[in-house]
């Protein structure tokens, strides 16, 4: 839980990077994402772009990298879109009838995987697909697809995130229009998108990665994406999750590793959370502790330690249920201490 490490770029022969909240927001880059990486690189790490996000072609998302300062070739990106495409191809075979409701990385990844892409429910499809299409996707595509499951067509889905961050903030995602159809069919598709196995085996295969690290901002997928299948992970807190929600998250969306970004996660070791007796969980001239259900803390340092302390504390007292423990108290001191 927590542990120390040397620089994770010099432990893990691949980083499986996220990139929205991680490398840009929206059109927007993270600051000191493309450094960092390229430094990662310099130590030996070899990167990769797994991406929940259906819509853009893996060349589109490595020109988009390519904006931030950041190379990469389409081989370098994993998207939920070739990871669903890959499932349908596997269960139905080549040349299976595919509804599409999605848009344009969606449509590439079933055609490069010798599927059939139709258009309406009167096609009589094997399966519907579905991915994110942006704000603009016709509501006629999700009454096809509601048509279409519900004549017996097999549903899929790329990746469940209930959002999708843009310049103006959090935006509807794939998961809420899954739950669009999920009420209208009163059924759930196969995901195969992060958390779920088949993009980070598909990662894997890819990279040949021996020890891969699993970095995000999500909680939910990239870091409960690692815990699915092994591999450590590192929240980095660029993106959509915060402080409160770090600490009470559920165990199986723990990461192993907490930075403030990419520069700090990747290109610097990690000091270790400990339990120091009776006295609480301490880090880095931090003390974190329980008192009446509450979580206190009391020292000076980094931010981040001081959240490594108060999740080693919250963690540590709740073992394998989801943590309880009032935590604003806390937060406030780091806010106000932190240097």
């Amino acid at each position: 839980m927590l542990p120390a490490t040397a620089t994770p770029a010099t432990v893990y022969d691949c980083a499986f990077l996220d990139l929205d909240g991680v490398v840009y927001t929206g059109s927007q880059r993270v600051e000191g994402a493309a450094d960092a990486l390229t430094q990662a690189r310099a130590l030996g790490m070899r990167l990769a772009f797994v991406t929940n996000n259906a819509l853009r072609t893996p060349a589109q998302v490595a020109e988009k990298l390519g904006k931030a300062g950041v190379a990469a070739q389409p081989r370098d990106i994993i998207t939920s879109a070739q990871a669903v495409a890959a499932v349908i191809a596997e269960r139905h075979g080549r040349g299976a009838r595919v509804l599409i409701v999605g848009g344009e990385g969606l449509a590439q990844a079933l055609t490069d995987a010798g599927l059939r892409t139709v258009e309406t429910a009167d096609d009589h499809p094997d399966a519907v697909a579905q991915g994110f299409g942006g704000p603009d996707m016709p509501f006629s595509r999700f009454t096809e697809a509601c048509l279409a499951i519900n004549a017996g067509a097999l549903w899929y889905a790329s990746n469940p995130d209930p959002t999708i961050p843009t310049d103006r903030g959090a935006a509807p995602g794939n998961g809420a229009a899954i739950d669009l159809l999920r009420t209208s069919t009163g059924s759930a598709p196969v995901i195969a998108g992060k958390p779920y196995p088949p993009i980070h085996q598909a990662a894997v295969d890819r990279t040949h990665a021996s020890r891969p690290l699993c970095v995000g901002d999500r909680l939910d997928t990239d870091i409960a994406a690692g815990h699915q299948n092994s591999s450590d992970t590192l929240l980095v807190l660029t993106g959509v999750t915060d402080a409160a929600q770090l600490i009470a998250a559920p165990p199986a969306q723990r990461p192993t590793y907490i930075a403030e970004d990419l520069a700090d996660g990747l290109l610097r070791a990690h000091p270790a959370a400990t339990r120091e007796g009776g006295r609480g969980s301490a880090c880095n001239g931090w003390l974190a502790r329980i008192d009446a259900g509450t979580l206190r803390l009391e020292g000076e340092g980094s931010r981040t330690d001081a959240l490594r302390a108060l999740c080693h504390a919250a963690w540590t007292a709740d073992g394998d249920s989801p943590s309880t423990v009032r935590a604003d108290e806390a937060l406030d001191s780091v806010r106000m201490s932190a240097t």
